[in-house]
């Protein structure tokens, strides 16, 4: 979408009232030009692959294709359009973040909180999905949110959870550390530990300590804004993490 152009948006939702209302919503936002709908994830499919859009609203549960499917086959185009989930259920947040979801709102839809998702797509931060700062969904007190990965300094395995850890607090979400260690290693996260990933990027000092290596990340208040958060080294990743942190500095 060029700089001060009105978007193009397809919603898709299979229940009518709920289709309707979320195109009403959306025609009223001066951002928004022109605006599509389909009541199957199937005749989206069908729409997308004949034309270009800005912005898919798309509904997860719906008969046949769901969503998430429909997501997913979108992460093949060249150029994929920008996702915002709009579901009644809130247990799909983390699928979301796999699938590098935009935004994600919660029905009853509020007309402000739809204002929202239409500035973030169109607040000229939507790129192509493997150029993009993945924004992982968290839930904070029932109100679901966006952290931005780059501000994850380090992550924690918790059982079938892992805490994503920034300078100014954590976040629990279901998703296996195996999983993110070899889908972020590419944005720099590297495995010290076999609880612990964290990201080189804030890796403020690197610390030996009778044969022991450990690692400070900023703590809580930002870099340089609070005491950093000192994370044990592992024996086996020793070797590995002064390598990989030793090209980095040299490039």
């Amino acid at each position: 979408m060029s700089s001060g152009s009105r978007m193009r948006v397809l919603v898709v939702d299979d229940e009518r009232p709920a289709l309707d209302e979320l195109a009403y919503l959306l025609q009223r936002d001066e951002r928004v030009g022109e605006v599509l709908t389909c009541d199957s994830a199937t005749d989206a499919l069908r729409v997308l692959q004949e034309q270009e859009v800005d912005a898919l609203f798309l509904d997860i549960q719906m008969p046949g294709l769901n969503g998430l499917e429909l997501a997913q086959v979108l992460t093949r185009f060249r150029q994929p359009p920008a996702i915002v989930f709009v579901t009644a259920h809130e247990g799909h947040a983390v699928d979301a973040f796999d699938l590098q979801a935009v935004d994600y709102v919660l029905k009853p839809v509020r007309a402000e909180r739809l204002a929202e998702a239409v500035r973030r797509v169109g607040g000229g931060d939507v790129r192509p999905a493997g150029e993009q700062d993945l924004q992982i969904p968290v839930e904070l007190g029932g109100v679901t949110r966006f952290v931005h990965r780059s501000e994850l300094t380090h992550v924690e395995a918790h059982g079938d959870y892992v805490r994503l850890h920034t300078a100014g607090g954590s976040h629990l979400v279901r998703a296996a550390l195996s999983t993110l260690e070899e889908e972020w290693a590419p944005a720099g996260f590297v495995r010290i530990h076999r609880s612990l990933l964290v990201a080189l990027a804030h890796v403020q000092e690197v610390r030996m300590d009778a044969g022991r290596c450990s690692v400070v990340v900023s703590g809580p208040g930002g870099p340089g804004g609070g005491p950093g958060v000192e994370l044990g080294v592992s024996r086996r990743h020793t070797r590995q993490l002064r390598d990989l942190l030793l090209r980095r500095g040299q490039s």
